[in-house]
C-alpha cells in the first residue's frame, strides 16, 4: 500500500543492476511513494545489467557515470538536477566490489592494487560524491544521503575479505562528511548496515549460502530481504527521519546484537 510519502521529492539511485538489486528494489518502492529520481551506474554494468528496463518501468532516466571520476559525478549530478527540475532530496550508493573477492585472493596474500581499486569503488567514490554534491550545493535542507553497508564492518567474518575494510572506510566517511553537511547544509548523511542479501554482487562472497543460513537462525526476525531494505530505505529518504543523520542503521532482524540463538545451540548439542 502506497502513501505518498516521497511525493514531490526527487533524486538519484546509484547501482541498479538486475532485479535482484537493492537499489533496483528501492528504485520501485521510491517510484509507488511519489519519488522521481535518476538512475546511474558505471557505463560496464549498464550494459552487462537490465537497467533501462527498470528506466522503462519507473519513467527515470538512465544517465551512466564512474562514481570514481570527478568529472563524471559533475556531469550527472548537473543533468539530474536539470531532469528533475532543481536541487536533489535524497540519494542512494549501492557501490561496492572488490577484484580479491573476484578473483579468489585470500585476505592474507592481497593483491594491493586490487585492494586500492576495491576501496576506491566501495568507499572513496561516497567521499567523492558528497563532495561533489556539497561543492555544488546540490541538496536541499534536509535531504537525505544513504550508503549500504553491512555488518563486516564491525565484526570479523573470514569470506567477506577486503570488502569487510571497504564497508567501514565507507561508515566512517559518512560520520566524517555527513558532520559537515548536517552543519553547514542541513542534509541528513546514513549508511544502513543490511542482513547478508543474495544480489548478484553478493553471490560473489565464498560462502554466502552458510551466511545466510547462519545469520537466519541467529536473527529473532530472520533475514532482511532488499525489499525489506527498500522499505527501509523509503523511509530513511522520507520526512519521517528528518533529524537521523550520522547513524549505521541495521536493517538485520536483529543479528547484530545477539550473541547465539537457541537454534544453534541446539545444532551443536545435536552434532
Amino acid at each position: 500500500m502506497s502513501h505518498d510519502i516521497l511525493k514531490g521529492k526527487k533524486g538519484i539511485i546509484f547501482g541498479a543492476l538486475d532485479d535482484q538489486s537493492i537499489a533496483w528494489k528501492t528504485a520501485e518502492s521510491v517510484k509507488s511513494e511519489g519519488g522521481k529520481f535518476v538512475l546511474t551506474n558505471a557505463p560496464v554494468a549498464i550494459r552487462m545489467g537490465a537497467i533501462n528496463e527498470l528506466a522503462k518501468k519507473t519513467d527515470s532516466k538512465v544517465i551512466p557515470a564512474d562514481a570514481t571520476q570527478i568529472e563524471d559525478l559533475e556531469k550527472l549530478i548537473d543533468e539530474s538536477m536539470s531532469k528533475l527540475d532543481g536541487k536533489l532530496d535524497f540519494v542512494l550508493h549501492s557501490i561496492g566490489m572488490s577484484v580479491n573477492v573476484r578473483k579468489g585472493r585470500h585476505y592474507t596474500d592481497l593483491n594491493y592494487d586490487w585492494m586500492t581499486k576495491g576501496w576506491d569503488v566501495s568507499a572513496v567514490s561516497f567521499h567523492k560524491l558528497m563532495q561533489v554534491l556539497y561543492k555544488k550545493d546540490a541538496m536541499n535542507q534536509f535531504g537525505s544521503i544513504i550508503a549500504l553497508s553491512y555488518v563486516a564492518a564491525q565484526r570479523t567474518f573470514p569470506n567477506y575479505n577486503d570488502m569487510a575494510d571497504n564497508k567501514a572506510y565507507l561508515e566512517s566517511i559518512a560520520r566524517s562528511f555527513g558532520y559537515f553537511f548536517g552543519k553547514n547544509k542541513n542534509v541528513r548523511v546514513n549508511t544502513i548496515s543490511q542482513s547478508p542479501t543474495p544480489t548478484t554482487a553478493g553471490k560473489g562472497v565464498k560462502g554466502l549460502d552458510g551466511f545466510l543460513n547462519y545469520a537466519e537462525q541467529i536473527s529473532p526476525l530472520g533475514n532482511a530481504s532488499a525489499k525489506d531494505c527498500a522499505n527501509y530505505i523509503v523511509m530513511m529518504f522520507s520526512d519521517y527521519s528528518k533529524r537521523v543523520t550520522l547513524q549505521n542503521l541495521y536493517n538485520d532482524g536483529g543479528f547484530s546484537n545477539v550473541g547465539v540463538s537457541q537454534e544453534i545451540i541446539d545444532s551443536l548439542d545435536n552434532g
